[in-house]
């Protein structure tokens, strides 16, 4: 078996670790813990800076490779493809498996008619769903799955976010341990107003998280949407270890880091004060990405590079 290394750990260590996870021997940092500094987390000067991914297919790392990027979040509908038989993800399972770069994540979780909330809510047949995605991608060595899908979780229209929130939270508590049995970890992902009306920010979605208090359920930061709600560093540093993933794009137009020059780095440095070593995958437009991966990641490991030197919020 080929084996990756990515956040010091290999393809066939990630296999271990998920059936550590399993047992429940190891927590995957999510506990419930206070957002202030305790004797786990450790010192900002100790920190490593983060691994950094783009959102793209496993068939670009060469590519990507080249340019300097870490690893490939993949898409679960199109890459895993939980609707259809084994023998339509046979063929994304051997491009992964010998790909030059892991295949550490995964967006695009649930297609919009699996509904999350509501009347029409379709549990049962989102965690069947789950159970094919999450097996998968532990086959493929994956730790990360993003729960964006804002068409699926909307709040219908009449319906109470009060109502919305409970259904979400029962829907959670009962994907986490699914989620546990494959080591997997899935990280809820706030969206602006404008692509959904439920979950706008780091520190809704912790909130869930915590309401949950499931080790394998977590919350993203996504610091394009972050900046469209005017969401601080703070919520970062907030979620402290429920922080488990990071996407990135400019503010404008969700071009790439560097278009606009956009000031990323009190939001890398909110990370660093938590101990982050995850992975930020780059979520943005381009105009030709071959052209601009390279500018794109040496502009983001500069504001990184700044960040880490500045004191802690």
């Amino acid at each position: 078996m080929k084996m990756h290394r990515f956040l010091g750990f290999s393809r066939m260590d990630t296999l271990v670790f998920a059936a550590v996870t399993a047992s429940g021997l190891f927590l995957l940092g999510c506990e419930k813990m206070p957002a202030s500094r305790s004797a786990t987390m450790p010192e900002p000067a100790t920190v490593a800076m983060p691994k950094i991914g783009l959102c793209t297919s496993v068939d670009n790392t060469d590519k990507i490779k080249a340019a300097g990027y870490d690893y490939v979040e993949e898409g679960v509908q199109k890459f895993l493809v939980p609707l259809e038989a084994d023998e339509k993800f046979a063929p994304n399972l051997k491009k992964a498996l010998a790909a030059p770069l892991p295949v550490y994540s995964y967006a695009g979780f649930l297609p919009g008619d699996l509904t999350c909330v509501g009347p029409e809510a379709k549990h049962d047949k989102i965690l069947a769903y789950a159970r094919t995605a999450f097996a998968r991608a532990q086959q493929v060595g994956s730790t990360i799955i993003v729960f964006g899908s804002g068409k699926a979780r909307r709040v219908p229209e009449g319906f109470s976010v009060e109502a919305a929130t409970a259904q979400f939270v029962e829907l959670l508590k009962r994907m986490g341990p699914i989620a546990a049995e494959y080591g997997i970890t899935i990280v809820i992902e706030p969206l602006n107003k404008k692509e959904c009306n439920f979950i706008n920010t780091v520190a809704e979605g912790t909130d869930i998280a915590r309401r949950v208090n499931h080790p394998n359920i977590c919350v993203l930061a996504d610091i394009y949407h972050m900046a469209l709600e005017e969401e601080g560093p703070e919520s970062i540093v907030a979620a402290g270890p429920l922080l488990r993933h990071v996407h990135i794009a400019e503010k404008e137009g969700r071009a790439r880091p560097g278009t606009a020059r956009y000031d990323f780095v009190p939001y890398f440095a909110a990370l660093k004060q938590i101990g982050y070593s995850g992975g930020i995958s780059f979520e943005c437009r381009w105009k030709n990405m071959d052209e601009e991966m390279a500018p794109a990641l040496a502009y983001v490991k500069e504001q990184l590079d700044t960040a880490w030197t500045k004191p802690a919020l």
